[in-house]
């Protein structure tokens, strides 16, 4: 067998990896010249197996830093020298068919956005790491409140003037722009949620949109014309039927759940008709305690809010049954449902044209 300082010659000269591959595979493969070596150790005498082990055992490790030195010098210089001669020519023309598309959820978003435009709505955002007080408390929700419960709520460790969690829905948002903004208000809010909950309709990350309006003499009217009016434009049907039932939220009083009527066609189950109620919003007048917490008088100001999932909103739409497709990453998927980057929402060429 070469020596130690032969072998690691014979590392430091080799020229490429395919070089310094057979350098390794001679000295630390099946049949390799450290690997006989340390099979050897076991005819060896306990005295013998003291002197001898360790110098096999450090030589191979010696072997084992140097064949990992050269290997990052050369991968390295080839690196180097791929950027040397490679060039990306810019000015040619793209392929027939982009590859990119836009994500149904990123499409929804942008067609609720251009709906709520048309309406008079801003978009309004906020944090996703919310306090408690935001979350929870401005929006009377008691302290025994379940939806407060950890196996709901995502909260994070560490010291804080107030706990801290990944906000549960974009509620946080509408108290925010309460007490920075002055009435009259009309904002929706969309963007990403967390609840600790996973299945086939449930994601620990989902994405909702929620609507406001603080205003004077604002009634249940004007709630549920706005949302006709939303859902009519959003699957672009005309016969979109509304049913509202009472219902409790800590933040709304009176509040509602909002069905909208079904039909069936093709075998499926879509948007429209009366054949059945499905369920797709909740709704009600602000909380007075609400109004009050943001800073504003509740016999001076009154509104709605409304609030649904966007995901939910592009299954219905588009056919797609399980909510958990949306964040596999599947390509394939994503070209069956994704959009292009030109299907831009207009109400006059149709949001989801």
């Amino acid at each position: 067998m070469d020596d130690a300082s032969t072998l690691l010659d014979r590392i430091i000269a080799a020229p490429d990896l395919a070089s310094l591959e057979a350098v390794r595979v001679s000295a630390l493969g099946k049949s390799g010249e450290i690997t006989a070596l340390l099979k050897s150790l076991g005819g060896m005498t306990s005295d013998q197996r003291a002197v001898e082990g360790p110098r096999i055992h450090a030589l191979r490790e010696r072997v084992t830093d140097a064949l990992a030195a050269r290997k990052d010098e050369l991968e390295g210089a080839q690196l180097e020298a791929r950027l040397a001669t490679e060039r990306l020519d810019l000015s040619l023309p793209a392929g027939d068919v982009p590859q990119g598309s836009v994500h149904p959820v990123s499409q929804v978003m942008d067609e609720l956005a251009e709906i709520f435009a048309d309406l008079g709505f801003a978009v309004a955002e906020g944090p996703e790491i919310e306090d408690d007080w935001h979350n929870f408390t401005a929006l009377n929700i008691p302290e025994t409140h379940p939806a407060r419960a950890m196996h709901d709520t995502f909260y994070l460790a560490g010291e804080h003037d107030r706990p801290m969690v990944l906000r549960t829905h974009t509620s946080p948002v509408q108290i925010r722009t309460m007490m920075s903004q002055k009435p009259p208000i009309r904002i929706i809010a969309p963007g990403r949620v967390y609840r600790s909950d996973s299945d086939a309709t449930h994601t620990p990350m989902f994405h909702q949109i929620e609507g406001l309006v603080i205003d004077k003499g604002i009634t249940m009217g004007h709630l549920k014309w706005t949302l006709e009016t939303f859902l009519k434009a959003f699957f672009e049907r005309d016969d979109i039927v509304l049913r509202l039932r009472p219902s409790y939220f800590p933040f709304t009083e009176p509040s509602a759940e909002v069905d909208v009527g079904w039909s069936m066609e093709k075998g499926r189950r879509v948007i429209g008709g009366s054949d059945g109620w499905m369920e797709v919003l909740g709704s009600g007048m602000v909380h007075p305690r609400v109004i009050a917490a943001c800073g504003l008088d509740p016999d001076e100001w009154q509104g709605f809010a409304f609030g649904t999932g966007v995901d939910r909103l592009a299954m219905l739409k588009y056919g797609m049954d399980d909510l958990r497709a949306f964040f596999d990453g599947d390509l394939r998927w994503l070209r069956h449902y994704g959009f292009s980057a030109l299907d831009v929402p207009t109400l006059s060429g149709g949001v989801g044209a």
